[in-house]
């Protein structure tokens, strides 16, 4: 049985303020001893992943942008990913599998959003040192975070019935949203369907496989639905994101990467009982 780690990285892998992940090493250390494969999945941009896969050494296949997009190195799977159930494009050290919607028509929708009366502002409207000061970023990661292709974070100004007309106009658009961090609007697309699809290649690959995904906030739901073991780390405030109600979910003891930490060292420990029904627990504390 291979086990297959899906994480989120801002808030679960990388600490809310610092983007550090020195809490999580001990863990880190451990599935790279194991070898196994450690599946980013964000919201961030291709380039913004490569920058942290690169501190990681990481040389797995990605999720950016909420699903938008998976990059698999070449020559990573024994068999031939151009597949006629998907489109795959061959991009220098990848094959990229697009799904999302284009950037363009994102912005596009953006502008009419804000013309139909809404407060709200994306990337593309913000310069470097704007996302810099409210992300927490450096000048190259902001710089990194505008490079966008199937997604644009958005901040929003409204209250509650407020937001609940936005998410309507955005869906009547033919868009979707999605909030962690930031509100984002994408196409017909989400984690979970990008994952579901690596897991198909994993199989092909491993035959069996059991697939852990650590996330959050909301966002992530749709990859906790997709995996075997849906893990939720804690917020900055030693809570939960009130926003997530599924079954079978399970509390990680720890904040960000500290909780990362935790929950995987606790499971790859029960390496070999691993079963959907060995943890009856909602927690891993």
């Amino acid at each position: 049985m291979k086990i297959i780690i899906f994480t989120d990285l801002d808030g679960t892998l990388l600490d809310y303020s610092t983007y550090s992940f020195k809490a999580a090493l001990p863990a880190l250390q451990l599935i790279k001893k194991k070898n196994i494969p450690l599946i980013i999945c964000s919201s961030k941009t291709r380039k913004e992943i490569e920058y942290y896969r690169k501190k990681l050494a990481n040389n797995h296949p990605f999720i950016s942008e909420n699903g938008g997009g998976i990059f698999i190195p070449k020559n990573y799977f024994k068999f031939k990913i151009p597949s006629p159930e998907f489109i795959v494009n061959d991009e220098n050290d990848y094959y990229a599998i697009k799904f999302g919607a284009l950037y363009p028509d994102l912005r596009k929708t953006i502008e009419r959003l804000r013309k139909e009366g809404f407060k709200i502002k994306g990337f593309g409207d913000m310069t470097v040192k704007e996302i810099m000061e409210l992300a927490g970023l450096s000048a190259d990661e902001a710089e990194m975070a505008k490079e966008r292709d199937f997604d644009e974070p958005f901040i929003f100004e409204g209250n509650e019935a407020e937001t609940q007309r936005l998410l309507r106009a955005i869906k009547a658009k033919g868009f979707n949203c999605t909030q962690g961090r930031f509100f984002h609007i994408i196409g017909n697309t989400d984690k979970g369907k990008a994952v579901e699809l690596l897991k198909e290649l994993y199989r092909k690959e491993f035959n069996e496989i059991t697939t852990i995904a650590l996330g959050d906030s909301s966002n992530d739901m749709p990859m906790f639905a997709a995996a075997d073991y849906p893990i939720v780390v804690q917020k900055p405030d030693g809570g939960y994101d009130r926003k997530i109600n599924m079954t079978g979910l399970i509390e990680a003891n720890g904040i960000g990467p500290e909780g990362w930490n935790n929950a995987i060292i606790k499971l790859i420990q029960n390496q070999n009982s691993l079963s959907p029904e060995s943890l009856s627990e909602r927690n891993l504390k």
